[in-house]
């Protein structure tokens, strides 16, 4: 028998492993009847993600059918961005009239009778994306939710639509969902990059251009903006690096600021610290440029 997967108890007794064998130290015990190496404990956890992954593979032997992976955990297995400080949670849900797996460490949800719209990702079952993001909103907060979001309809992954994002809020009771659905954008790359428009915007500034392309007097490309007021010329850019580990890239960055500038444009460097308390250094300096251009607000 292959054990360099997880499997079952019940697996490892058919595949001829003994009740001694798989009771001793051989083996580790992460859910209730599974079992999985256990050097591969201490191997595989490098990231929160992959903390993650592992959690549900090793869980996945348990499933029974029609139980799937679902809300946070689904999301977070699609790749989407999760709250800050967020540790490795497992979801696990099925439709009525059946019942999720009683185990320790499992979060278990009994969902409406409803055609299942499961997908398989990383060999594994998974809820929908759209109905994973509204599973969601009952526990992460507002700005959280639009970062995943942002990421689900973003044109490089197009997971979703925006359309559908809201058709699914919409049957949600109450009406929370409707103010994010507002602030979900496609062309947003990044959490970090979310959250500063939405600082920007709360702060009563005019809300930036997403990935405006500039080209100089002859055409030629000069750079696609993270955020833009074309009005103004005013342009913002979030570089996440706290150190430039890069200096090749850094180098090109340096040259592409600098183009920027030289087509009249004045750019403004978001940095890592400029995040801090809700964003609000970042949010002046945007303000600060925006002003210097003319801008009354």
């Amino acid at each position: 028998m292959d054990t360099s997967q997880p499997f079952s108890y019940r697996q490892g007794l058919e595949g001829g492993i003994g009740r001694g064998a798989l009771f001793g130290p051989r083996f580790a015990r992460p859910f209730h009847g599974v079992r999985t190496l256990a050097h591969d404990q201490a191997d595989a956890v490098v990231s929160v993600p992959d903390a993650l992954l592992l959690l549900c593979t090793q869980l996945a032997p348990r499933l029974r059918a029609g139980q799937f992976f679902s809300s946070e955990t689904a999301l977070a297995l699609y790749g989407a961005p999760t709250p800050r400080g967020w540790q490795p949670c497992v979801h696990v849900a099925v439709h009525r009239p059946s019942y999720p797996p009683r185990t320790p460490g499992v979060v278990r949800h009994r969902l409406q009778t409803r055609m299942p719209l499961t997908r398989e990702v990383h060999g594994i079952p998974v809820e929908d994306p759209v109905r994973a993001w509204v599973q969601a909103s009952r526990i992460w907060r507002a700005d959280d939710l639009v970062a995943a979001a942002d990421f689900l309809v973003s044109p490089h992954r197009r997971l979703v639509s925006v359309d559908e994002l809201q058709r699914e809020a919409s049957r949600m009771r109450g009406n929370r969902l409707d103010a994010v659905c507002g602030d979900i954008r496609e062309g947003s790359e990044s959490p970090q990059e979310t959250r500063l428009r939405l600082a920007i915007v709360r702060a009563g500034l005019p809300e930036p251009i997403l990935n405006l392309e500039i080209f100089d007097g002859t055409g030629r490309f000069v750079a696609r903006l993270d955020g833009a007021y074309p009005q103004y010329r005013v342009a913002v850019e979030y570089d996440g690096r706290q150190h430039a580990e890069d200096s090749v890239q850094f180098a090109r960055d340096a040259d592409r600021w600098d183009d920027v500038r030289s087509e009249g444009w004045d750019l403004v460097r978001i940095l890592h610290h400029h995040m801090r308390d809700g964003a609000a250094p970042a949010v002046e300096k945007v303000r600060t440029a925006l002003r210097r251009a003319g801008w009354r607000g």
